[in-house]
């Protein structure tokens, strides 16, 4: 399984669809970390059947979409959540202890804007960074792969 991990894209949908139309051959679902509602409304009337989970993010005011997730990936539970619920701009460690009681393995968070990957409280935690508005120089997002089993976060830069 091979999972496509963005967030904050900040309706540049072009950025988001050029990423996507290059991944999608690959990948089995895509997260999306909030703030970009709007955009992934755009990307399912491009892509319906494209496997999307989305949760809102501090921006995404008119989302009915749940501020946290959990999804189960290859016998795998990962937390998604835009990060700003959770004080991510400080600490990551509420993050993490929201995963461990979701025993989630893995947490995936955004809203700084700026690509981060790190184990705190042996979860795995992964900010892709941001498609639309990156504060670290370059777009960023993130891919999940199983390698016998367990999860493997990497980060990618896009142009």
């Amino acid at each position: 399984m091979r999972i496509l991990v963005v967030s904050d894209t900040h309706h540049d949908f072009d950025t988001l669809y050029r990423l996507v139309l290059r991944e999608k051959d690959t990948i089995d679902l895509l997260l999306h970390l909030g703030d970009g509602a709007q955009d992934i409304d755009d990307l399912r009337s491009v892509w319906p059947l494209l496997p999307v989970r989305f949760v809102r993010g501090n921006c995404d005011y008119v989302s009915t979409a749940a501020g946290t997730a959990v999804v189960e990936a290859n016998e795998t539970r990962l937390l998604l959540t835009h990060g700003h619920l959770f004080d991510v701009n400080y600490t990551m460690e509420r993050l993490a202890a929201e995963a461990r009681r979701q025993n989630a393995a893995v947490a995936l968070f955004g809203h700084t804007h700026r690509q981060l990957y790190r184990s705190e409280l042996g979860i795995q935690l992964m900010n892709p960074g941001s498609l639309g508005k990156p504060r670290d120089g370059e777009r960023g997002y993130g891919i999940i792969e199983f390698i016998q089993g367990q999860p493997v976060c990497s980060l990618h830069r896009f142009e």
